[in-house]
């Protein structure tokens, strides 16, 4: 059982992969592996075409991206078709959390781009004679590797982030969607964008690898803990800013006051959309004691209402790799074994052929488990039952990593003070997988979750380096510090310090 598949083909050439749907098994299509040398020629000409495109205004790299909008609303019954085939998840979820978001990433940057990159006057506490202007100028090539959980919006919107700073993208999508990813360049393509400021590049491990060595300004990576550590490394070598998106291990905390209809059905929807296949899917949920049973009792009720299926109308699709799904089966498994008990799923589906593990609720269920420790990523709830809320935070900060995680009470100003003291990178109070979805906030991990932010003001930034230009103010002859050095100098000096440092008035100023 396997979604890629390397296809033996007789005499010398490039590497080809073939794809089968996660659905069906069925052949879907094939891919040439672009090696390396492919690689390092994609980022000379990009770095060739980007000098051009970052001399044009802000409102003409726009331009272009929000005719990739009208485009993207013209084209979309064929881009949900291509998106559902590779990764076989419900067309509606295609809808909302692939192409809706796209649409609104590629508006909201074309849009606030020029504001949020614009030179910054700061003003100088000490050096009054100068004026101090921060300037927000492109790296060059930036080089995003992406998923294939949401294999269109997580290759879009890095690279609609990085074209609006004036950066050319050489982009690698997941072997195993890449015509998902593909389209993010066709899209862009076909809205006018010039040749060469943006490259796709199709293949696996080897062509990302290439990329990340091939002499880019930036990685931007999505993906797993150990393949992030690879590219820091190679990074760190070669002296190249990165931005990590790695995995997560997401914590629901429920207070004894919280609304259990609501949180009841944050839990389903979090821990099982997209099969739990998404770095912010809820993968532990922590509910206070006194309504840890009336809880449990909904989230099984509302587990066993999902449709699962590869066509129709459906809930939840299939596991998108293979290999992904005997992580789930490993981590299930080794639950029961010590212990956990099973209310619903805790197998894969056995009315379909394809990668479809049921969506599973577990109790009983201890913090040496594997499904308590390491990422899941896919459909497995374990419920906890604790003493209270601070409990919940503390057991919810055990964990290596630090994406994001929830929390449920009707008390608005404890639930903030209660995502404050969570180690992690971003928390939602009263809803679940919302943090990636608001772009005006920076978006990241703390611990093994990752390095860096996408989206918000800091994201943006991020496909930035950013200069300091001092410009002096009043035309003088020297300076107190230049040349030349002596005793009436030195007097001077230690005379400044007194009053700037040893005075009330001084210390005012």
């Amino acid at each position: 059982m396997a979604v890629v598949e390397p296809v033996e083909a007789p005499g010398e050439g490039r590497r080809r992969l073939r794809l089968r749907s996660p659905a069906t098994l069925e052949p879907i299509g094939e891919i040439e592996v672009e090696p390396p040398e492919a690689v390092r020629a994609a980022v000379d000409r990009a770095r060739k075409a980007q000098r051009e495109w970052a001399a044009l205004p802000f409102r003409e790299r726009g331009r272009i991206l929000l005719r990739a909008v009208d485009l993207l609303l013209e084209r979309q019954d064929r881009f949900v078709e291509v998106i559902v085939r590779e990764t076989g998840k419900p067309p509606a979820e295609a809808l909302a959390m692939e192409l809706f978001p796209a649409c609104d990433a590629l508006t909201f940057f074309a849009r606030r781009a020029e504001r949020i990159l614009a030179d910054r006057r700061v003003p100088l506490h000490l050096l009054r004679t100068k004026r101090l202007r921060v300037v927000y100028k492109p790296v060059g090539v930036v080089g995003i590797i992406t998923p294939w959980n949401f294999p269109f919006v997580l290759s879009l919107n890095p690279t609609v982030q990085a074209l609006m700073a004036g950066n050319a993208v050489v982009l690698k999508p997941s072997e195993v969607t890449p015509c998902s990813g593909r389209l993010v360049g066709e899209l862009l393509e076909a809205a006018g964008l010039p040749p060469d400021v943006l490259t796709v590049l199709l293949g696996d491990g080897e062509t990302g690898a290439a990329l990340v060595e091939a002499g880019v300004d930036k990685i931007s990576f999505t993906g797993s803990v150990a393949t992030g550590e690879r590219v820091a490394e190679a990074c760190g070598r070669n002296l190249v800013p990165c931005t990590l998106e790695l995995g997560g291990k997401d914590a629901l905390i429920v207070c004894e006051d919280a609304d259990l209809e609501r949180a009841s059905s944050a839990a389903v929807f979090g821990a099982f959309a997209n099969a739990g296949q998404a770095c912010i899917s809820v993968e532990r949920a922590y509910v206070v004691s006194e309504v840890a049973d009336a809880f449990t009792r909904k989230v099984v009720e509302k587990t066993a209402a999902l449709r699962q299926g590869p066509s129709g109308e459906y809930d939840l699709g299939p596991m998108m790799w293979d290999r992904q799904l005997e992580i789930v089966e490993r981590h299930v498994r080794d639950a029961v074994e010590k212990g956990a008990r099973v209310l619903a799923g805790g197998r894969r589906n056995p009315e379909w052929p394809g990668l479809f593990y049921e969506p599973t609720v577990l109790v009983d269920v201890r913090p040496d488990m594997l499904v308590m420790r390491e990422e899941t990523f896919g459909p497995v709830l374990p419920i906890v039952p604790v003493r209270d809320a601070e409990e919940a935070v503390a057991l919810a900060n055990d964990s290596p990593f630090g994406l994001s995680a929830s929390v449920f009470t009707r008390d608005r100003r404890r639930g903030e003070a209660l995502a404050r003291a969570l180690e992690t990178g971003s928390a939602v109070v009263g809803d679940v997988l919302a943090a990636y979805g608001a772009l005006e906030a920076p978006f990241g991990g703390v611990k093994r979750s990752g390095i860096g932010r996408v989206n918000g003001e800091a994201g943006l930034r991020s496909f930035c380096h950013t200069q300091s230009v001092l410009v002096e103010r009043f035309s003088r002859r020297s300076e107190m510090v230049w040349f030349p050095h002596g005793a009436a100098k030195s007097r001077r000096i230690r005379r400044a310090m007194r009053i700037l440092w040893g005075t009330p008035l001084g210390r005012w100023l």
